[in-house]
């Protein structure tokens, strides 16, 4: 099964210019990795499977209006989702010169003016009450609250893209959900995760 056939798989609603945008993602991924070294993601098949793994949680999530993804790498999740969610301001996080370059290059390329690129940590960020928090392989989950506890209220949803492990990670002070997958858990948490 191919990447689009994939993601048609997921029966999400996409704007009509997404697969083009994430051929033209994926083209020019493999361009700066070669020199950059942005992900360890080298091969179609994983970068492929990456995507879809982005892109799953909106099969059970509401679609914020802001979104902040800490740690975005080379675009996973939160590139990803920006394309996927053209109506949604997304913010990414992400302190490496490098990495933060080819966002800001993918940005322009794609023209997604819903994207907002800040070279820096989170927790540098000004203080935002985000709708959701993203994040996927940065850090475990007490300190990715800690990170991010300027930028959320009681109406923030997080959702930390997990492996195995998250039920180690899981305190009780907030409401959360683990949805599982074949190889990841979607850890979601906050107070109106149930609405």
């Amino acid at each position: 099964m191919n990447l689009k056939q994939e993601i048609q798989n997921l029966e999400i609603n996409l704007p009509k210019d997404f697969f083009y945008k994430i051929q033209t993602y994926k083209e020019q991924l493999f361009k700066w990795n070669k020199i950059h070294n942005l992900t360890g993601a080298k091969d179609e098949k994983t970068v492929d499977a990456f995507i879809v793994d982005a892109l799953y949680p909106l099969t059970f999530i509401k679609t914020p209006k802001t979104l902040l993804d800490i740690g975005t790498g080379a675009g996973f999740p939160g590139l990803i989702l920006a394309m996927a969610l053209d109506e949604t301001t997304i913010h990414l996080a992400e302190p490496l010169t490098k990495r933060a370059s080819f966002l800001q290059f993918i940005k322009a390329s794609l023209k997604l003016d819903n994207v907002t690129i800040f070279r820096k940590k989170a927790q540098e960020l000004d203080n935002f009450c985000y709708d959701m928090i993203t994040s996927r392989a940065v850090s475990d989950t007490k300190l990715l609250l800690e990170i991010s506890k300027n930028l959320r209220d009681k109406n923030t949803t997080m959702l930390f893209y997990k492996g195995e492990r998250v039920f180690d990670e899981i305190s009780g002070d907030i409401p959360y959900r683990v949805i599982k997958t074949n190889n990841r858990h979607y850890l979601l948490m906050g107070e109106n995760i149930n609405d």
